[in-house]
Order: C-alpha cells, then structure tokens, then sequence
C-alpha cells in the first residue's frame, strides 16, 4: 500500500476506527498524491515561468483559446478554459458548505468542506469506490432511482436490499426497522429525499422515527454508513413535511454513523447539464484531520477517474449563488413548480380514474406515481400512450413514473385524461 494511503488511514482509525472500517479495500488504498503532477503544478502557480501542467497558454499569460468558442463566453478566460483544482474551486467549496449551514438549521458540529463532483451520479458512484465492497448489502426502500443497480450492484457488486417503502399513506416504519436490525455488522443505509420516483419526503415525525431507528442500531454497535441522496432537496410543497436534509442530524448522533451528503446544483439550480454535484461527510465529534483525510481520499478517487469537475459549471454556478437575485429567482421557480405540484394533486382525486389507478403518496420533488389496476397492464398504457396520445411516461412494472416537472400547467389535465383513455382501451383487450 502507497505510503500516502497508509498515512491517511492511519489519521482516519486514530480518530475514529468506525470510518476506517466502513472504508472499502479501494478506499483504503487511494490517496490524492501530494508529490504528483497537480501538486507540484500547484506550488509551482503564480511563477513567472511556469512550466508544469498541460495546459497552453497565449503570450499575454491567458488561456489559450479558440475566438469561435471564446466569443460566446462572458466568463473571465481562466474561470473557463483551465483546470479546475481536484476537489473544486474553492469559493464554491466554501459558500456551498455556507449554504448547507443555512439550509439545514439542524446541522451542528463539523463536516467536511464539500468536494466537487461531476453531478450526482458521479458522487454515488465515488462514495462507491471509497466505501462499497463486492458482496456489501446496502438498505433501501423498494422504490429507487433504478440508476442505483449500475452504481451499486454491477459497478462495485453490491446488492441492494429492499423494504416496503409506504404503508398506509406514509413511510413503512416497521419494514425499513425490520430490514435494519435484520443482522448486527457493517450497515449501509440509502436515503433518497424528495424520493426518485415516488415524489415523497418523510413528514417531520416520520423522519425523526428514521433518525432515531438509525441511532439505536448504532448503539447497538453496529457500524453504520448512510447516502443520503438529496439530489431535490428543498423542493418540499406541503407544511409538516421535513424540510432538511437528513444528513443534518444523523452527521452528529453517534461515532458509529458516518453521514454522507450527495447534494448539487444539478437540480436545486436547474442547470442539469452543468453536471456539478457536492459530496460532504460527518459524524460526531468530526475533527478537522479526519475531514481533510476524507477530502483527501475523495480527491484521489476523483483524480483517478475524471480528473476533475469543468471549471466553467462551477464558475457560473458559483456566479449565480453570488447575485443579489439569486433567492428571488429560485424562489420563482419553486412557485411554479409548486403550481403544477398543486393541479396534479387537486385532479389525481378524481372519481372516474380510480377504477383504473391510484396516487401513491407525494408531495415534493419533480415526479409522483399511480399505481396501476391489476388488470391494467403499465408496459401496454405506456405504449398505447406513445402511439396514440402523443405522450410520454416511465413506466416501472405497474407503477407510471409522472414527471410533473416537465409538463406545463395547461397540460396536466389531459396528460392525465390521456392516461386514464389509454387505461380503458389496454384493460378491454
């Protein structure tokens, strides 16, 4: 093992034996090299002969840069063109965690500063080499994203195992506590809140029934790891529903809990395809070695497979959380979020279409799901819509996954009367 790596690990076990074992045999070995490339290009910035990282620069010191693609960029030369550092510019690094404070009133003690990745999925999947092993089960509900089985099961060989997800209109407490206590060992829990696809955040109570079933599991003495997914986090419609992040508790109650946050502007600023996500991590007593070694770790993670996040997402990312305007344009588009939200859930009570399908519970995020009649086939509607509706859904066995996120206001009426029509012709064949 590099010296590096044991270095690190030996930081993380004298400061908490409980992240040390959580740690993968990959996490284990990875370290950001401090005497490599970018760490002598790093020492070597602000020389006036500079002759250390790939880069090209222009004779008047700026990047080089073709007109055709600069012309269409208002953004200073260098907050494009060159690299961005491993874990992030470090304005973004620094304002983001600000923002997670102000968020998340809950969130006490110390974490990590965040490390930039390349969305979300990029996060999970980074989170996946430092703490997932072959053969390692990670606990979570029946309804997910269904990017989790590439992540999880066929990139790092773990097996998702579920629990019942809803139980008479909320969360089923008694499935995910029978699932968790199921056998005493290394824990790895997956939250995902506003939930992909179901459109559900636990309601004050219920997170606070999760919270605690995942501090007396640690008691127990088991070692837990919890992904908290929160890729929509602060897209919550209702009052009584838990509005923080669930990593803003479970970061400090216990030494036993190690709490990762996967968050980004990816949807909580709209700009999906600047693919810029954030992984931050705590647990109690969370001192300042132990989140550099983390850091550390992470970076080398990222360093070994996408080098780093493009330095153009995080600069116009970083500018929009700068403006003056920034709450009142997200605000805006909450709204009108929400709106649709609201038209979705006054026609889902519709009389005429229970004969056909239900809601499941929702009321945050972009999605919510109807659950289809037995003798309604979802694969059958989902075709009979495409075909002769003019209309797109996700089906998932049967179960219709409804982004009413991307649909206008004036449309949600007949995207659902289009589904109730196809409905009734599948069900007579």
């Amino acid at each position: 093992m590099n010296k590096q790596a044991l270095a690190l690990n030996e930081i993380i076990k004298n400061n908490n034996t409980t992240i040390y074992n959580l740690l993968s045999e990959k996490g284990k070995n990875i370290f950001f090299p401090k005497e490599g490339i970018v760490a002598q290009a790093a020492q070597a910035k602000g020389k006036k002969i500079n002759a250390t990282i790939g880069s090209a620069i222009e004779d008047d010191g700026s990047p080089m840069r073709l007109p055709s693609i600069a012309k269409n960029i208002l953004l200073d030369p260098k907050d494009v063109f060159l690299y961005a550092p491993t874990g992030g510019k470090p304005e973004l690094r620094k304002i983001w965690k600000e923002l997670m404070y102000r968020k998340n009133p809950s969130l006490m003690g110390e974490v990590s500063t965040p490390i930039v990745t390349v969305a979300l999925t990029h996060g999970l999947s980074a989170i996946g080499y430092l703490f997932i092993n072959s053969g390692d089960e990670i606990i979570s509900p029946d309804m997910f994203w269904g990017n989790y089985r590439l992540i999880f099961e066929n990139a790092y060989g773990a097996t998702l195992k579920t629990y019942s997800t809803f139980k008479n209109g909320g969360l089923d407490m008694a499935s995910f506590k029978e699932k968790l206590f199921e056998k005493k060992g290394k824990k790895i829990i997956l939250f995902n809140f506003p939930n992909n696809p179901t459109g559900y955040t636990p309601t004050q109570k219920e997170a606070q029934d999760l919270i605690q079933c995942v501090q007396e599991c640690a008691d127990g003495g088991n070692e837990i790891l919890v992904i908290c997914d929160d890729a929509y986090f602060g897209l919550v419609y209702e009052d009584g529903i838990y509005k923080e992040s669930l990593f803003s508790e479970l970061s400090h109650i216990h030494k036993n809990v190690l709490a990762i946050k996967i968050d980004g502007a990816t949807k909580e600023e709209y700009v999906w395809g600047l693919r810029i996500g954030f992984i931050t991590f705590g647990i109690q007593n969370m001192g300042p070695e132990t989140c550099d070694a983390l850091e550390a770790k992470t970076a080398g993670a990222i360093r070994g497979c996408v080098s780093c996040a493009p330095n153009i997402s995080q600069s116009l990312i970083y500018q929009s959380l700068v403006s003056l305007k920034h709450e009142q344009e997200k605000n805006e588009k909450f709204l009108l979020l929400k709106s649709r939200y609201e038209k979705v859930k006054e026609i889902v009570k519709s009389e005429k279409y229970k004969k056909y399908f239900l809601a499941l519970p929702f009321n945050s995020g972009y999605f919510m799901c109807i659950q289809l009649a037995d003798n309604v086939d979802g694969e059958k509607v989902r075709r009979e819509l495409l075909e002769n509706y003019d209309t797109g859904v996700i089906t998932i066995g049967n179960l219709l996954r409804i982004a009413f996120s991307g649909v206008k206001e004036a449309d949600i009426e007949i995207l659902f009367e289009n589904i109730y029509n196809a409905c009734v012709k599948v069900s007579r064949i």
